[in-house]
């Protein structure tokens, strides 16, 4: 078992089953070091576990915040899959961009795509610590109420 696999087990991370792509796209894009993964929702074993709008009697900020936990562990297991299932060659996360799907003037994208950002500094430490877009939306596929996608780099070697 590797470091991050052993931070995963003491954090209490666990990845989701396998799924299917929604659409007509690649879970990742590997260019040298740079590894690009595709937008992932708040799914787990193929069901959305949380739908939008966020927000003026909706879901709650705190809801969404979780749900973007489910993102980043959906993201995680893309990861270790252009990883060829080894974490321990993520150099670092450069980038995550976050989507809420909320009511119109909803002023908390920020915080709740901190439940991905918070999964990504907890298990890789500095090297998690990343540049970031959290914007609102209208709808995101599914109806989830949360979407983030990362862009990351792997170690030399």
């Amino acid at each position: 078992m590797g470091r991050i696999d052993a931070r995963m087990t003491e954090l209490g991370l666990e990845l989701p089953p396998p799924w299917t792509p929604r659409g007509r796209f690649a879970p990742f894009r590997r260019d040298g070091r740079l590894v690009f993964l595709s937008g992932q929702i708040c799914e787990w074993g193929g069901e959305v576990t949380l739908k939008g709008p966020v927000g003026e009697g909706g879901v709650s900020p705190e809801e969404a915040r979780m749900a973007a936990r489910i993102c980043a562990l959906n993201l995680l297991y893309c990861l270790r899959l252009a990883c060829d299932g080894d974490l321990d060659r993520v150099g670092s996360v450069l980038r995550l961009g976050g989507f809420v799907n909320c009511v119109p003037g909803f002023p908390l994208s920020p915080f709740v795509i901190d439940g991905a950002t918070d999964v990504f500094i907890d298990l890789f430490g500095e090297a998690g610590v990343h540049a970031r877009t959290a914007v609102g939306v209208s709808g995101l596929p599914g109806n989830a109420a949360v979407e983030v996608d990362a862009i990351l780099s792997l170690k030399e070697g």
